[in-house]
């Protein structure tokens, strides 16, 4: 029998190798010789990187960057077997790593981003995935580009930082100098939100608040992103202001695929490509998936939708344990997961659950597997 196991993380208590080895050590329980796939998974979110390089042997490379207040920090990317790099934006410019008191946004710049891919084109790399989630800025992508040998002017043709700030007073922008190992690039960006760059539903009104945007900051950030993509238009022709997705973690979104061509894709589709996912599926009995709670969300793009929609078309059946099942989960049903498993066994609290989480997780994978083993064999 040949298992493929492929959880997400249970945020808060497991990671996605944590959870992916407790089912694994479960599995082996009931079937001690079972073929078992491991493939830790993540929706192009935080983790990424990590459930990559595990699923696929790659490694870590260790790149000291710009934080988004411009300290010096040590960053780092993924680098899979094959010379993709694997890029989280968290990572050079994450949300966490500006505290609530420090945080000033008209200064915050995605500036590390682009020292990330730099560093690894110098290394002769063109192949890029890069996940969006967790960003501290609302700068457009500015600070990226920045760091990739962009440069900004104001009327007077002094140099403008590209922050938020520095953009308010843009007249024009120098592509002359960008890293000529671009040009031979292919840059993949997983980007779950369709939020256009401007606007009322655009990067700063919608996400700028919870990156301490201010409700009077709001219009003056909104302006600042409307300027740039108004002078990148003008210099190049590439209008990205209301492309889908352009908003997405402030603004990054329009500058990879504006600027950078790059492709946006849905995080859990381009994961699943990259860890070659519809191969693992050949041959296999059944899929093991599961995340911290399954809900309706999970039907926006989430890891268990897309393994569900995925082994649906290879007729591989899915059981989903999780810390938590709502009722509106069951519409899974439909869209490839063939059960659905909540890991608690009594009347537990939270932190009891979140605790006890690899034990519940273990002894309900074992439960799961058992019921498969006989009606697989009857």
């Amino acid at each position: 029998m040949k298992i493929v196991v492929a959880p997400d993380s249970f945020k808060g208590s497991l990671s996605a190798r944590e959870v992916t080895r407790t089912m694994v050590q479960a599995v082996q329980r009931v079937i001690p010789d079972c073929r078992i796939d491991e493939v830790p998974i993540a929706d192009g979110g935080e983790g990424t990187v990590d459930c990559l390089v595990a699923a696929t042997g790659g490694q870590i490379v260790k790149v000291p960057v710009r934080d988004p207040l411009g300290r010096t920090v040590d960053g780092s990317y993924g680098l899979l077997p094959d010379g993709t790099c694997v890029i989280e934006v968290a990572a050079a410019a994450g949300l966490t790593m500006v505290k609530d008191a420090e945080r000033d946004i008209l200064r915050q710049s995605s500036y590390g981003v682009g020292q990330l891919i730099a560093h690894a084109l110098e290394a002769g790399h063109t192949s890029f995935v890069v996940g969006l989630g967790g960003s501290a800025t609302n700068d457009a992508g500015a600070g990226m580009l920045e760091a990739l040998g962009v440069r900004f002017f104001d009327a007077l043709h002094q140099s403008v930082p590209g922050t938020p700030e520095g953009l308010l007073n843009l007249q024009s922008v120098d592509l002359t100098g960008i890293h000529p190992g671009l040009a031979q690039a292919e840059i993949r960006v997983a980007c779950d939100v369709n939020n256009p760059l401007c606007g009322p539903n655009g990067a700063s009104a919608i996400f700028g608040p919870q990156k301490g945007a201010t409700e009077e900051l709001i219009p003056v950030l909104d302006r600042a992103l409307d300027r740039f993509a108004g002078v990148v238009e003008s210099q190049t022709g590439t209008a990205f202001r209301e492309m889908e997705g352009a908003g997405a973690a402030g603004g990054l979104g329009g500058a990879f695929a504006g600027v950078l061509g790059a492709k946006l894709i849905q995080g859990i589709d381009l994961v699943l490509d990259v860890v070659d996912f519809n191969r693992r599926l050949q041959g296999a009995d059944l899929v093991l998936t599961g995340e911290g709670r399954t809900d309706g969300q999970t039907m926006q793009g989430k890891a268990v939708f897309g393994i569900g929609r995925r082994a649906r078309e290879a007729s591989v059946p899915v059981f989903c344990i999780s810390g938590a099942v709502t009722p509106d989960a069951r519409a899974l049903y439909d869209l490839g997961v063939t059960a659905l498993f909540a890991i608690p066994n009594g009347p537990l609290s939270l932190p009891e659950c979140l605790d006890r989480a690899g034990e519940l997780l273990a002894d309900a994978v074992e439960s799961a597997v058992r019921a498969f083993v006989a009606g697989h064999s009857s």
